[in-house]
């Protein structure tokens, strides 16, 4: 079974997110094969204080 792990920024609404999983399985379908029953998908929201780029977290950048 293909897991796909998201991780992104919190405050993406119920509606973007149901869209997200849809477009991601359609295309590893579309891609790799198999049926949309066998992809497994994580959405995990990060809050910007706990994500850092090149030794700046995300909430100190402007």
């Amino acid at each position: 079974m293909p897991m796909i792990h998201v991780e992104m920024f919190a405050g993406r609404s119920p509606e973007q997110k149901a869209a997200l999983v849809k477009a991601l399985t359609e295309a590893f379908i579309t891609t790799a094969g198999g049926t949309p029953q066998s992809v497994q998908i994580i959405l995990q929201d990060v809050e910007k204080s706990a994500w850092a780029t090149a030794g700046v977290l995300a909430s100190e950048k402007a």
